[in-house]
């Protein structure tokens, strides 16, 4: 079975196409091509629906990649002359969104906190409605939890741009700038790191999908925060 063609990679705002059914199985379907975000980074799989030609339409849950391959999990078995039939793709567009969302502004957080404060990333979650990341952060108090609010919010307010684009693999374990963890490692297609890119301010390795404009985001929230070992720490934050 061929891999997937992943759309999401070319268009972080793709959320319709049509594809063909390449595989099924009783929990799911395998398409030639998606718009499905499979997760990743902290970020959730998309959810939506999949249309069948004939008319069966089923709700995708989840998304599973297994050697190249996604499978869309759903939440009934598929019908058993499924695969080859045409099939119409929809992400629930409001989440996809809501999730692009806070994780472009986990982008500006994680540079400014490598960048002006020595920390790296341990960890991240991302939801609809907040987001929680955790730091090797040395010297971490509430004065600088607010210190760092403050700096999120003025790169905010900026005129930031962001675009994708890719560098080989080789280029990527030479440019340190492209990382914010230490332990995790980006995926690699085809030999080739997808680059996010915050025009005139960051670009770092990374999978997942973005806003298109940092003046999306409106305004960031640091509101709560906890130890997770001696210099492990956990900010949640929230966007307005």
């Amino acid at each position: 079975m061929t891999a997937t063609e992943r759309l999401y990679l070319q268009d972080d705002h793709a959320l319709a196409a049509t594809a063909t059914v390449m595989a099924r199985r009783d929990d799911g379907l395998a398409l030639d091509r998606t718009c499905f975000y499979p997760g990743g980074g902290g970020q959730p799989a998309d959810c939506g629906t999949i249309e069948l030609a004939g008319g069966a339409r089923l709700n995708v849950t989840g998304v599973q990649v297994e050697d190249g391959t996604l499978w869309h999990l759903t939440d009934a078995p598929p019908p058993a002359d499924a695969v080859g039939r045409p099939a119409a793709l929809a992400v629930d567009g409001a989440r996809r969104v809501a999730l692009s969302r806070y994780h472009t502004v986990l982008h500006v957080l994680n540079t400014l906190a490598l960048r002006d404060y020595g920390a790296w990333i341990t960890g991240a979650q991302i939801a609809p409605d907040y987001a929680r990341i955790d730091f090797k952060f040395e010297g971490f108090s509430p004065a600088v939890a607010a210190e760092l609010e403050a700096k999120v919010n003025a790169v905010l307010a900026g005129e930031h741009r962001l675009r994708a684009y890719y560098v080989s693999e080789e280029e990527f374990r030479r440019r340190d700038d492209l990382r914010r963890t230490l332990t995790a490692e980006p995926p690699v297609v085809d030999g080739q790191v997808r680059v996010v890119e915050i025009g005139g301010f960051d670009a770092q390795a990374c999978g997942g999908t973005h806003v298109g404009a940092l003046a999306e985001l409106g305004r960031c929230a640091i509101y709560k925060t906890e130890n997770k070992g001696r210099i492990n720490k956990r900010l949640y934050v929230r966007l307005s």
